[in-house]
């Protein structure tokens, strides 16, 4: 298949560009160099720094220990959404009749690991490399440390360091790992995160999924559609962080597809079985508070994410090693004039698309500053990331989806705000009779009384995702209620859902 950028690059120019970076074995000779600006950590959020500050006329450095593409490309988002569209699809083809009696079989999940593997390119980033190359910036593959006042020194596999010094800034875009809590014997057990799920070979005949946030809901969702048994331990339920009926939505969901979701218990004790020959590799144990126990052959662990902040040299800084980075609306840390955290290490929202958005802001900053141009960060600036406080998009890809923005009644009265909460079931709109014979889905709108804006919306149901950014619009453009009746919805659409709150909300 065509290489093509995976979720890391800034968006195809159409064009093919030569490329005019110097090259990367004659750079690895080189024992110094300087910059206007050092990236560490060519992710989606890296990539994106980079470009902006290169098309503001500074040149560019990238470090990174992996592969170019970062955690998205290759063991994240790319890789789980291909896989879990299988199921969905076939899904979909149930819920309508006609095409549901052309539905034979279940998912083929030898086929599904091989498309997977080709949207990977095989875990090859060749591709990313040349778009790197491409658009001028340059590559350092290494493991990055800060060592001092604008100063990287990165040190490559086989020892070799190059110290490399920027003039204006060092940007720090090196993500999020996998947190495991302190569980006894859970370590011991080798358990799953993210990464051995999204880069499964064997797919097991058994899974625990212990943690119910957006990776434990997918992932059940996944295995539970390839024929595994899955059991969710999930203590406080399913997607805590929106409304919460789209979690008992999908908590129902996968109970009705034969996965088990405990909830209002903890794991205390986690250990393996030895195996036939006497090996720790039979199944894992989970002895959960309640005096129940969970047998699976797999665990994954979906507990929550940290800083890959550990051994970059914060110290050099005056920073604690391993923390989240305080930053300030332009992405740069506080307290440290030239240097930025874009993406999940500043723990505002950590999403791909967020941390893309942050990288723009912070690139086209960067760029600014050193050539004395002027700043544009007030709120929705060209240079801030505004909307990281309350216009957060997301989707999570379960059965049914999950797609929300902006506040949750919870969140909009906990911050003082006067609203009105509007509900709307999704199967009384004829576009959704058109999608399934039995189409299940909710929608609510969160309004700003005061203001008479939205402030807030969730949809749960099937094909929900891609309706999220016309209300992410009308969230961040703060449209007025009475100016979105005359945003009229095609019919016969789900979207028609904008219709029937504001004729519920009235004139």
């Amino acid at each position: 298949m065509p290489r093509t950028p995976l979720c890391s690059s800034p968006a195809a120019r159409g064009a093919t560009v030569s490329p005019v970076s110097r090259d990367e074995a004659t750079l690895g000779r080189m024992t110094s160099r300087e910059y206007d600006l050092i990236v560490i950590g060519a992710g989606p959020v890296g990539e994106n720094v980079a470009d902006r500050a290169t098309q503001g006329g500074l040149s560019v450095v990238v470090v990174e220990s992996e592969l170019v593409g970062g955690e998205c490309s290759y063991w994240a988002c790319i890789p789980s959404k291909a896989m879990l569209r299988a199921g969905a699809a076939l899904s979909a083809a149930r819920r309508v009749r006609g095409a549901a009696a052309a539905v034979t079989g279940t998912v083929d999940v030898a086929a599904t690991l091989v498309r997977r593997d080709e949207l990977v390119h095989h875990w090859d980033d060749t591709s990313q490399v040349d778009w790197l190359h491409g658009a001028g910036i340059d590559l350092v593959r290494g493991h990055g440390r800060l060592t001092g006042e604008r100063e990287v020194t990165v040190t490559d596999a086989d020892g070799g360091e190059t110290v490399l010094t920027a003039r204006h800034a060092v940007a720090i875009s090196t993500g999020s790992a996998a947190l495991l809590p302190d569980i006894p014997g859970l370590r011991e057990a080798q358990p799953w995160t993210s990464r051995e799920a999204t880069g499964v070979r064997d797919v097991p005949s058994s899974l625990a999924v212990l943690g119910g946030g957006v990776v434990g809901s997918e992932m059940a969702t996944l295995f539970t559609s390839f024929g595994t048994t899955v059991t969710v331990v999930a203590r406080s339920g399913l997607l805590r962080g929106v409304e919460r009926f789209a979690g008992e939505a999908v908590a129902k969901a996968l109970a009705d597809a034969g996965a088990e979701v405990r909830t209002g218990v903890e794991v205390e004790k986690v250990s393996r079985d030895s195996d036939t020959d006497g090996g720790g590799n039979g199944e894992v144990v989970l002895s959960l508070s309640d005096g129940s126990e969970v047998r699976a052959a797999e665990v994954l662990v979906a507990t929550g994410r940290v800083p890959r902040t550990s051994d970059i040299g914060l110290e050099v800084v005056g920073l604690q090693p391993g923390s989240w980075l305080d930053v300030d609306d332009t992405l740069r840390v506080r307290g440290v004039d030239w240097l930025y955290a874009v993406g999940d290490v500043n723990h505002r929202a950590l999403l791909t698309h967020q941390g893309k958005y942050q990288g723009r802001a912070a690139g086209d900053v960067i760029a600014a500053r050193a050539r004395a141009r002027d700043i544009d960060d007030a709120p929705w600036g060209a240079h801030v990331a505004t909307a990281d406080h309350a216009a957060v998009p997301q989707v999570v890809f379960t059965d049914p989806e999950v797609a929300a923005i902006g506040h949750t009644e919870e969140s909009a009265r906990a911050a003082g705000l006067d609203i009105r909460v509007i509900d709307y079931d999704l199967s009384w709109l004829a576009g959704s009779s058109e999608l399934a014979d039995d189409y299940r889905g909710r929608a609510r709108a969160i309004v700003d009384e005061k203001r008479r804006v939205l402030v807030g919306a969730t949809f749960v149901g099937q094909d929900v995702g891609e309706m999220l950014h016309a209300a992410t619009i009308a969230i961040v453009g703060e449209v007025p209620i009475e100016r979105l009746w005359h945003a009229v919805p095609s019919y016969p659409t789900i979207s028609e859902v904008w219709l029937r709150w504001l004729e519920e909300y009235g004139r």
